[in-house]
């Protein structure tokens, strides 16, 4: 399956939190979306990875994406080495997408700077002809491929973005999405230790942020990100 759009997050909810409903409008767009999760989130405070697998499949749903993968990578000791570089070509070089959607570049959680920069450096490599792959499926040999740009999403930190995105009428969605992981965020009935995503104040920003980039460019809501080239226009009149 050829995607449009991939998006990569180091832990199931982190693509939620990123970049959710920029991927549910590309979906009602058409496009062809997918997500792959590093890791389990198995080293959580709250909840288990068997929490988190069901949780994932929940907001897979209501996402309505047409694929989502889980790398296994170890939770917090995962690195940037051959090894996990090379087990993700062969997920990019096998979905093909246009565009890679990641991990926020700098973040209070220490594999989001990691993932954000393993994903970056794959996406290189993946384009490399001398890099041999096999589909971990099939078995067969796998073309090179480099998707066209590489966009990473806003975390924990209030990064600066370098562009957004209008989701004004999927924020509902991302929403739903987020909330499917109930043992992840504020539940005022949970008996689990607080963690720094926990709390109401953090399930509220995830609105107010979006609310606040909305104004700043003028609709409902926006996601931002940041890029690793420079964003190219035909016109400057395509400019919202």
């Amino acid at each position: 399956m050829k995607l449009d759009i991939l998006a990569i997050g180091a832990h199931p909810d982190d693509v939620e939190l990123g970049c959710g409903a920029t991927l549910a409008k590309e979906v009602a767009n058409g496009k062809k979306v997918g997500i792959i999760d590093l890791t389990r989130g198995e080293l959580g405070t709250r909840g288990t990875a068997e929490t988190r697998d069901l949780e994932s499949k929940e907001a897979t749903k209501i996402l309505g994406v047409s694929v989502r993968d889980n790398m296994e990578f170890a939770d917090g000791f995962f690195v940037n080495d051959k090894y996990h570089q090379l087990e993700l070509v062969k997920m990019i070089r096998k979905y093909r997408p246009e565009i890679i959607i990641c991990n926020a570049i700098d973040d209070r959680h220490i594999d989001h700077g990691k993932a954000s920069k393993l994903v970056s450096d794959a996406c290189f490599l993946s384009g490399l002809i001398k890099i041999d792959t096999k589909d971990s499926n099939s078995d067969a040999w796998q073309e090179p491929w480099r998707p066209k740009q590489v966009y990473h999403y806003i975390q924990w930190k209030n990064l600066e973005p370098d562009l957004v995105v209008d989701v004004s009428g999927f924020m509902e969605t991302k929403m739903k999405a987020v909330l499917a992981y109930k043992t992840q965020f504020y539940d005022v009935n949970s008996k689990e230790p607080e963690t720094p995503i926990s709390s109401k104040n953090f399930t509220d920003s995830i609105e107010y942020r979006a609310r606040d980039l909305g104004r700043l460019v003028g609709v409902a809501y926006a996601e931002g990100f940041t890029v690793e080239r420079y964003v190219a226009v035909d016109s400057l009149f395509n400019i919202k």
